[in-house]
């Protein structure tokens, strides 16, 4: 095993791998921006490093800084965690290049299977179904030509994409010019590559994916599905696990769909494949994230598989620690992302400090968090705050339990998407099961309240003053390329300033 770990990452995920580095005896090494100096995950690990200004772009994503902080602590590997570099092979070739093992795929698995048409074509000649669609065509009116012959509605998508960013669903003809403009100038904004692809539209659909395991000894598995479909803007907010979609003859098929997709990959590490099912029970590949996922917990609560340690372990030369027969499934889980947003208005962000946080406990209940009360949430990351899961013996039982356990959670001096989730536990398409990925969309509305325009006028004025206040309280200060900053009382545990 490792003798010390960076954690790549910030929030609830670098909070969950410290732990899992705890568990395992390993010490391990935070890095943190100027705006998470006092993030939970900095006062959790052995050691912190600042890596610089607040923008991601400016510290997190800045590949050469966290190199150089990783051989400055003596690490001997890194874990991205999800988001941030987790799926860029640059960094993980640059981790191997200077003798740093990189906890997750190789460099040429990340690549293949993050660029969607290469991977739409390997999963094609692995016999994985996929949806019909196109190559990339650099030609917009070619491009929408070949949109009129799949068929009405499709779907255009950045080829470098994800996570929603450059996709545009298009219902008629009219529209098609527009969209393809529109998703190319959002996927060379968001990933510096406007090169877009179509797929066929699949209406009402199931998001369901495949938690895979595989080592470098040629050994892959898979720990059953989570269900995903409820989604907003193309972005997760509740899973669970199993699906209730799924018969057996179905979970087994598009598990080893799952498992010949990261053959044909030649992956290892911890992966997940992303499918949609139709209304006929068809299913396709729709992507492969090289990663850990957010909604891992959920698999982890009905498998009683440790995720993150397995890919310690992998990343490390050993073999899985299980086979395919020897995983069982055992009850029902739901995870809830909660978010500092404001579900009544149109889910706007709500940064601030939380001044009172409660979190609920008891039988078959997890929270993964990276906040604490008098923590002050930024405003220039992912608004999610921590994901709540609990366990069932059936889906009727966690789904109760997670309505008492939102019921229990408290968080005062920001707004929360916890009433929503609410609404969607006692929504009664949702219980009966009968989801897709447009329930938020079609289904569910919270109805938003109405403010006095003074009211509104006050708030503009008091986030902007917030976020005049925080930019002067993180001004880099001057010194040497390293130089000792705040020093944890608590010993052992050592803070630094990277520049």
């Amino acid at each position: 095993m490792f003798k010390k770990v960076l954690i790549a990452n910030r929030g609830e995920i670098a909070v969950r791998l410290i732990r899992a580095c705890r568990e395992l005896g390993i010490p391990s090494v935070a890095i943190y921006s100027e705006a998470d100096r006092n993030a939970l995950h900095v006062k959790c690990a052995d050691e912190a490093y600042c890596v610089g200004p607040p923008p991601s772009s400016e510290s997190y994503l800045v590949m050469d800084r966290i190199i150089d902080v990783a051989k400055n602590a003596g690490v001997d590997a890194v874990h991205p965690g999800y988001g941030f570099l987790a799926e860029n092979p640059a960094f993980a070739k640059l981790c191997n290049d200077n003798a740093i093992i990189f906890i997750g795929p190789s460099p040429a698995a990340i690549e293949m299977m993050g660029h969607k048409t290469i991977a739409r074509k390997t999963m094609m000649e692995a016999g994985v179904p996929v949806v019909p669609g196109t190559e990339l065509i650099g030609d917009d009116a070619e491009l929408a030509a070949r949109a009129v012959e799949i068929g009405l509605p499709v779907m255009i998508k950045a080829a470098a994409g994800g996570g929603g960013k450059g996709m545009r669903v298009v219902a008629e003809k009219k529209e098609i010019e527009g969209a393809i403009r529109a998703a190319r100038s959002e996927a060379q904004s968001s990933f510096g590559d406007d090169a877009v692809y179509i797929e066929k539209y699949v209406e009402d659909p199931r998001h369901i994916e495949f938690q895979v395991l595989a080592d470098r000894h040629g050994n892959v598995i898979h720990l059953f599905e989570r269900e995903c479909s409820i989604q907003r803007r193309h972005q997760k907010v509740i899973e669970e696990a199993p699906s209730m979609a799924l018969d057996q003859d179905l979970r087994d098929r598009m598990g080893k769909a799952a498992v010949d997709a990261a053959r044909a990959a030649g992956y290892w590490s911890a992966g997940t494949v992303e499918f949609l099912v139709d209304r006929h029970r068809n299913f396709f590949f729709l992507e492969m994230n090289t990663r850990l996922q957010v909604e891992h917990p959920v698999t982890e609560m009905i498998t009683g598989v440790d995720i993150a340690k397995e890919m310690f372990r992998i990343a490390s030369g050993e073999k899985l620690s299980m086979t395919q027969e020897e995983v069982r499934m055992n009850g029902w889980a739901l995870e809830c992302r909660v978010y500092a947003e404001d579900p009544y208005n149109n889910f706007l962000p709500s940064p601030g400090k939380i001044l009172t946080l409660r979190v609920p406990s008891g039988p078959g209940v997890r929270d993964d968090s990276g906040v604490y009360a008098g923590y002050e949430v930024p405003l220039f990351y992912d608004p999610m705050i921590s994901k709540l899961c609990t366990w069932g013996r059936d889906r009727k039982e966690a789904v109760e339990r997670m309505k008492r356990a939102l019921g229990e959670y408290i968080v005062k001096g920001i707004k929360t998407t916890i009433p929503f989730h609410l609404k969607v536990m006692e929504n009664e398409d949702f219980i009966k099961g009968n989801i897709t990925t447009g329930f938020i969309g079609d289904t569910f509305v919270l109805q938003p309240v109405e403010h006095s325009q003074e009211l509104r006028d006050v708030a503009v004025i008091a986030a902007a003053l917030q976020t005049a206040r925080r930019r002067r309280e993180t001004v880099a200060p001057e010194g040497p390329v390293v130089a000792a900053t705040d020093r944890w009382r608590t010993a052992g545990r050592r803070s630094r300033w990277l520049t």
